[in-house]
Protein backbone atom coordinates (compact mmCIF):
# COMPACT_ATOMS: atom_id res chain seq x y z
CA UNK A 1 0.00 0.00 0.00
CA UNK A 2 1.34 3.42 -0.97
CA UNK A 3 2.43 5.14 2.27
CA UNK A 4 1.88 8.63 0.84
CA UNK A 5 -1.77 7.77 0.13
CA UNK A 6 -2.17 6.26 3.61
CA UNK A 7 -0.80 9.46 5.20
CA UNK A 8 -3.10 11.62 3.09
CA UNK A 9 -6.13 9.48 3.98
CA UNK A 10 -5.61 9.68 7.75
CA UNK A 11 -7.16 13.15 8.04
CA UNK A 12 -10.18 12.52 5.78
CA UNK A 13 -13.57 13.41 7.24
CA UNK A 14 -15.39 13.89 3.90
CA UNK A 15 -15.18 11.59 0.86
CA UNK A 16 -16.59 12.98 -2.39
CA UNK A 17 -17.42 10.98 -5.51
CA UNK A 18 -18.08 11.87 -9.12
CA UNK A 19 -20.71 9.63 -10.77
CA UNK A 20 -20.23 8.93 -14.48
CA UNK A 21 -17.00 7.00 -14.92
CA UNK A 22 -16.50 6.61 -11.14
CA UNK A 23 -19.63 5.12 -9.59
CA UNK A 24 -20.61 3.88 -13.07
CA UNK A 25 -18.56 2.59 -15.99
CA UNK A 26 -19.07 5.91 -17.74
CA UNK A 27 -21.47 4.68 -20.38
CA UNK A 28 -24.78 6.50 -20.82
CA UNK A 29 -27.82 4.43 -21.74
CA UNK A 30 -30.73 6.26 -23.40
CA UNK A 31 -34.08 4.59 -24.03
CA UNK A 32 -36.33 5.45 -26.94
CA UNK A 33 -38.62 7.49 -24.68
CA UNK A 34 -35.67 9.75 -23.80
CA UNK A 35 -35.14 8.36 -20.33
CA UNK A 36 -31.76 7.07 -19.30
CA UNK A 37 -30.38 4.51 -16.93
CA UNK A 38 -27.04 3.76 -15.32
CA UNK A 39 -25.58 0.67 -13.73
CA UNK A 40 -23.91 0.82 -10.31
CA UNK A 41 -21.63 -1.71 -8.63
CA UNK A 42 -22.95 -3.20 -5.38
CA UNK A 43 -19.40 -3.61 -4.04
CA UNK A 44 -18.89 0.14 -4.40
CA UNK A 45 -22.20 0.80 -2.66
CA UNK A 46 -21.34 -1.37 0.29
CA UNK A 47 -17.91 0.24 0.55
CA UNK A 48 -19.55 3.67 0.74
CA UNK A 49 -21.92 2.43 3.46
CA UNK A 50 -18.98 0.98 5.42
CA UNK A 51 -17.08 4.27 5.08
CA UNK A 52 -20.05 6.24 6.38
CA UNK A 53 -20.47 3.80 9.28
CA UNK A 54 -16.83 4.45 10.17
CA UNK A 55 -17.63 8.14 10.66
CA UNK A 56 -16.64 9.65 7.30
CA UNK A 57 -19.23 11.89 5.65
CA UNK A 58 -19.87 11.30 1.95
CA UNK A 59 -21.01 13.45 -0.94
CA UNK A 60 -21.63 13.21 -4.67
CA UNK A 61 -20.86 16.04 -7.09
CA UNK A 62 -21.87 15.28 -10.68
CA UNK A 63 -21.86 17.31 -13.86
CA UNK A 64 -24.98 15.52 -15.10
CA UNK A 65 -28.41 15.49 -13.49
CA UNK A 66 -30.58 12.37 -13.51
CA UNK A 67 -33.24 10.95 -11.19
CA UNK A 68 -31.42 7.60 -11.01
CA UNK A 69 -28.45 9.24 -9.25
CA UNK A 70 -30.80 10.82 -6.74
CA UNK A 71 -32.31 7.40 -6.11
CA UNK A 72 -28.88 5.80 -5.71
CA UNK A 73 -27.70 8.47 -3.28
CA UNK A 74 -30.86 8.08 -1.22
CA UNK A 75 -30.48 4.29 -1.25
CA UNK A 76 -26.92 4.58 0.08
CA UNK A 77 -27.78 7.28 2.62
CA UNK A 78 -25.64 9.97 0.98
CA UNK A 79 -27.16 13.23 2.21
CA UNK A 80 -24.97 15.62 0.22
CA UNK A 81 -25.90 15.32 -3.46
CA UNK A 82 -25.10 17.96 -6.07
CA UNK A 83 -26.05 17.30 -9.70
CA UNK A 84 -25.77 19.33 -12.87
CA UNK A 85 -22.68 21.10 -11.53
CA UNK A 86 -19.54 21.42 -13.62
CA UNK A 87 -18.10 23.93 -11.11
CA UNK A 88 -17.18 21.23 -8.61
CA UNK A 89 -14.68 23.32 -6.66
CA UNK A 90 -17.33 25.99 -6.04
CA UNK A 91 -19.76 23.31 -4.84
CA UNK A 92 -17.11 21.83 -2.56
CA UNK A 93 -16.30 25.26 -1.11
CA UNK A 94 -19.94 25.66 -0.14
CA UNK A 95 -20.15 22.17 1.34
CA UNK A 96 -16.98 22.66 3.37
CA UNK A 97 -18.36 25.90 4.81
CA UNK A 98 -21.61 24.11 5.71
CA UNK A 99 -19.78 21.21 7.38
CA UNK A 100 -17.04 23.30 9.00
CA UNK A 101 -14.29 21.32 7.27
CA UNK A 102 -11.16 22.22 5.28
CA UNK A 103 -9.62 20.84 2.10
CA UNK A 104 -7.10 18.98 4.29
CA UNK A 105 -9.99 16.78 5.46
CA UNK A 106 -11.31 15.82 2.01
CA UNK A 107 -10.77 12.87 -0.31
CA UNK A 108 -12.11 12.96 -3.88
CA UNK A 109 -12.45 10.27 -6.54
CA UNK A 110 -12.86 11.38 -10.15
CA UNK A 111 -12.12 10.45 -13.73
CA UNK A 112 -12.18 13.43 -16.08
CA UNK A 113 -11.05 17.03 -16.52
CA UNK A 114 -13.96 18.66 -14.58
CA UNK A 115 -12.76 16.67 -11.54
CA UNK A 116 -9.15 17.82 -11.78
CA UNK A 117 -9.40 21.15 -9.88
CA UNK A 118 -10.83 19.28 -6.88
CA UNK A 119 -8.40 16.36 -7.18
CA UNK A 120 -5.48 18.80 -7.07
CA UNK A 121 -6.86 20.82 -4.13
CA UNK A 122 -7.90 18.18 -1.57
CA UNK A 123 -5.77 16.12 0.83
CA UNK A 124 -6.37 12.91 -1.12
CA UNK A 125 -7.30 13.36 -4.78
CA UNK A 126 -7.53 10.09 -6.68
CA UNK A 127 -8.46 8.96 -10.16
CA UNK A 128 -9.98 5.67 -11.27
CA UNK A 129 -7.86 3.31 -13.38
CA UNK A 130 -9.67 4.24 -16.61
CA UNK A 131 -9.61 8.00 -15.98
CA UNK A 132 -8.37 10.37 -18.64
CA UNK A 133 -4.55 10.11 -18.81
CA UNK A 134 -4.04 13.78 -17.90
CA UNK A 135 -6.19 13.32 -14.78
CA UNK A 136 -4.31 10.17 -13.73
CA UNK A 137 -1.04 12.04 -14.20
CA UNK A 138 -2.09 14.82 -11.78
CA UNK A 139 -3.88 12.74 -9.13
CA UNK A 140 -2.21 11.72 -5.87
CA UNK A 141 -3.03 8.13 -6.70
CA UNK A 142 -4.89 5.89 -9.13
CA UNK A 143 -7.11 2.97 -8.18
CA UNK A 144 -6.36 -0.46 -9.58
CA UNK A 145 -10.04 -0.95 -10.39
CA UNK A 146 -11.88 0.84 -13.18
CA UNK A 147 -14.79 3.19 -12.56
CA UNK A 148 -18.01 1.27 -11.92
CA UNK A 149 -15.99 -1.89 -11.30
CA UNK A 150 -14.91 -1.55 -7.68
CA UNK A 151 -12.85 1.66 -7.76
CA UNK A 152 -15.06 3.38 -5.18
CA UNK A 153 -14.80 0.36 -2.87
CA UNK A 154 -11.00 0.42 -3.19
CA UNK A 155 -11.00 4.16 -2.41
CA UNK A 156 -13.24 3.67 0.65
CA UNK A 157 -11.15 0.79 1.97
CA UNK A 158 -7.95 2.83 1.54
CA UNK A 159 -9.40 5.58 3.74
CA UNK A 160 -10.66 3.08 6.31
CA UNK A 161 -7.34 1.24 6.39
CA UNK A 162 -5.48 4.52 6.93
CA UNK A 163 -7.82 5.44 9.77
CA UNK A 164 -7.68 2.01 11.39
CA UNK A 165 -11.37 1.19 10.91
CA UNK A 166 -11.28 -1.39 8.08
CA UNK A 167 -10.48 -4.47 10.16
CA UNK A 168 -13.30 -3.76 12.61
CA UNK A 169 -15.75 -3.13 9.76
CA UNK A 170 -14.81 -6.42 8.12
CA UNK A 171 -14.95 -8.27 11.46
CA UNK A 172 -18.65 -7.38 11.73
CA UNK A 173 -19.27 -10.02 9.05
CA UNK A 174 -17.36 -12.89 10.71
Amino acid sequence: MNQDLIQRAKTVKLAVFDVDGVLTDGRLYFLEDGSEFKTFNTLDGHGIKMLMASGVTTAIISGRKTPVVERRAKNLGIAHLYQGREDKLVVLDSLLAELGLSYDQVAYLGDDLPDLPVIRRVALGMAVANAAPFVREHAHGVTQARGGEGAAREFCELIMQAQGTLDAANANYL
